[in-house]
């Protein structure tokens, strides 16, 4: 019982992954859609499986419920620091998936999203007894990286317009 969502997972990665190489005909666009499967697959993977990864190594939780953190703030350390690199990329990829999007719904969009993964942790630990935790820290960590990854793209934007304009010139 305890893996059924590494089964629903990876149903869902294949089936979006046959989706991604059937309906992308341009490379570039191909090449972007395949690390964006990917990258969501590997996340799903970490955060919603009794698999764990601390950085140096690849363990199975054990049973449990895990814990709820909603009042002690540490917004520092290499945990938030983890959690923050590891939602950058997503950032990067909403905001070039979608340039227009203006930095503040994207803010808002990485706490909507850092609330939603941490919800569906407790859930899914309560349920399947994946012994995943539910922490505050990790909401404000997701939004932070989702942010930064769309400041990245901004930045990078900005400078790749401004080369332009000064060839032009």
């Amino acid at each position: 019982m305890r893996w059924m969502p590494v089964l629903f997972l990876l149903g869902i990665s294949g089936l979006s992954g046959l989706i991604v190489l059937i309906n992308q005909h341009k490379i570039t666009h191909r090449y972007l859609a395949a690390f964006g499967w990917l990258y969501l697959t590997g996340l799903a993977i970490i955060l919603f499986t009794p698999i764990s990864y601390d950085g140096t190594s690849i363990s199975i939780m054990p049973s449990g419920t895990g814990r709820v953190n909603l009042r002690n703030f540490y917004l520092h350390g290499l945990q938030f620091w983890k959690n923050i690199i590891l939602t950058v990329p997503l950032g990067i990829l909403l905001k070039k998936m979608v340039p227009q999007m203006p930095l503040l719904v994207i803010a808002i969009l990485g706490v909507i999203f850092g609330g939603a993964v941490e919800s569906f942790q407790y859930f899914m630990s309560n349920h399947w007894l994946i012994n995943r935790s539910s922490d505050i820290n990790d909401v404000i960590a997701n939004a932070a990286g989702i942010i930064i990854g769309s400041l990245a793209v901004i930045v990078y934007q900005f400078y790749q317009e401004k080369n332009h304009l000064k060839q032009d010139n």
